[in-house]
């Protein structure tokens, strides 16, 4: 297949895409694709079966009769019937999806493929019996079946435990968000700070430019107006997104509680004691609500990568977690006419506090698992990258890291590759230096982990004082990152 000329990166996704499609060997084959809505999968999809003259049916909410005779109609559309064709029944349909493929492979996309779970929860099971390893229909057909969804708990169980697709499909393709690196590109932004800045507020969502009409900020002195303009502007689909995010998820069936805990996790209470004590509920009947939104993608449950069983929550997508902390609170003086500019300026002081603060020290584990070469880390043979704390009994307080990197668990004394300290206001200077070799010592002393030659990563917004610098200069494990280093040095 020949890759659109207006997509933007995917390369890995269209390959996967390609190769599955494409692929010769006899038998019908299912794939299944998911995301978090807005990242761009029906673009794909649409592409593939335009490049392949596929059929492709976006699903909408509708009664099952409405849902399988509009199916019908795009199949007649498709195959250039006279006629709508009316399906009897979803088995009917899907052997008709497969008698697509008889001559050569063939591209058939089910979009959206949660609509019609809900109006026909026979669906999954009529796919697999369709599907059966030895079956006539199956076997003559070279049909690649793709069904996709953006309800990630409900496309998550269509492949898991004991569901009738486990074990059916040849593709499971995820796809992610753009990283801050491709954010940056994607928004065509020069500048690293107004880049930071940028992905704290909309992440590396691609639709978001496209709710934005592609407006970008055009400089660091346009930054507050663009806000103003964009995310706290009423009339912008911007505005209102994360609540129809929520809204959307099907598995969501109490938003106020939901947004609570979104809300809780946004302003800084991150574990699930704090969450309990912001909400107002006992943290046994948390389990349920935190475990619904991690599977539907708003949230991510990050180990402590120092201490077991002290888990902490982080909101999964930027606007999410902007939305939560500096504009549900004031949701209703926002609503009101001209009110957008007065707000903000009262709320930047949170933006940097509970949004930019967080959002850069992500960034900053991200470029540690996925742009810190090999000569930066001292390895190239990394397990895993997050946070993690380490108790000082002398000060009796928990020292908190922001970047942990271990080596792999390789059955050898495991190795703590790089400890990190990333502040996004402020410069840093031999005192935060001499904090990470403390906790480096205390880090070998409780966890018996190999720190010999354990990198000492500084990532700062702001800068490093020439004290700093000097030190970093004469000592190879002690590692100094900024701005520029993160979007484009390794």
């Amino acid at each position: 297949m020949e890759r659109p000329a207006d997509m933007f990166d995917r390369d890995e996704e269209w390959a996967a895409l390609a190769a599955f499609c494409e692929d010769p060997a006899p038998g019908a084959m299912l794939g299944v694709v998911t995301g978090r809505r807005r990242q761009g999968k029906s673009f794909l999809l649409e592409a593939a079966c335009e490049q392949t003259g596929g059929l492709y049916h976006q699903a909408l909410e509708g009664t099952g009769a409405e849902s399988l005779r509009l199916f019908g109609e795009r199949f007649a559309a498709h195959t250039g019937a006279a006629a709508p064709l009316a399906f009897s029944s979803w088995p009917a349909a899907i052997d008709a999806v497969l008698g697509l493929g008889l001559g050569a492979p063939t591209t058939v996309v089910i979009d959206e493929f949660p609509y019609l779970m809900k109006a026909a929860p026979e669906l999954p099971s009529a796919v697999q019996a369709a599907l059966g390893p030895r079956r006539a229909e199956r076997t003559a057909s070279r049909t690649r079946l793709i069904l996709c969804g953006s309800a990630l708990s409900v496309m998550g169980r269509l492949l898991a435990g004991s569901a009738p697709l486990r074990g059916r499909a040849a593709l499971e393709l995820v796809v992610p968000s753009l990283d801050f690196r491709l954010a940056r590109e994607f928004w065509e932004i020069e500048d690293p700070l107004l880049a930071a800045r940028l992905h704290a507020v909309v992440g590396g969502t691609p639709a978001y430019r496209d709710f934005a009409r592609r407006d970008a900020p055009r400089g660091l002195d346009d930054f507050d107006a663009w806000v103003v303009r964009t995310v706290l502007n009423r009339n912008s689909p911007l505005f209102r997104e994360a609540r129809y995010l929520l809204a959307e998820e099907p598995d969501l069936r109490d938003p106020g509680l939901y947004s609570s805990v979104l809300a809780a996790v946004a302003t800084g209470a991150v574990t699930r004691g704090a969450i309990s004590n912001a909400v107002g509920r006992g943290a046994d009947e948390l389990g349920h609500p935190l475990t619904v939104l991690a599977d539907a993608g708003f949230l991510v449950k990050a180990d402590d990568l120092l201490r077991d069983r002290r888990p902490v929550w982080r909101i999964a997508e930027p606007l999410i977690a902007f939305y939560h902390a500096v504009v549900r609170p004031v949701f209703g003086q926002l609503e009101a006419r001209g009110q957008a500019a007065r707000t903000w300026s009262g709320r930047r002081a949170t933006f940097a506090s509970q949004v930019l603060g967080p959002n850069f020290e992500e960034i900053c584990r991200t470029w540690t698992s996925a742009y810190a070469s090999a000569e930066t880390l001292g390895t190239d043979d990394l397990g895993e990258v997050g946070h993690g704390a380490v108790h000082d009994h002398e000060q009796r307080a928990a020292m908190q890291f922001d970047v942990v990197a271990l080596g792999p668990a390789d059955g050898q004394r495991r190795r703590l590759v790089a400890l990190g300290e990333a502040k996004w206001g402020i410069q840093l200077g031999l005192e935060h230096l001499d904090r990470l070799r403390r906790g480096t010592r205390l880090v070998e002393q409780t966890n018996n982990l190999d720190v010999s030659s354990t990198r000492l990563l500084l990532f700062s917004a702001v800068g490093f004082t020439d004290q700093l610098r000097a030190g970093a200069a004469s000592d190879r494990n002690v590692v100094l990152v900024d701005l520029g280093r993160l979007y484009e040095g390794d």
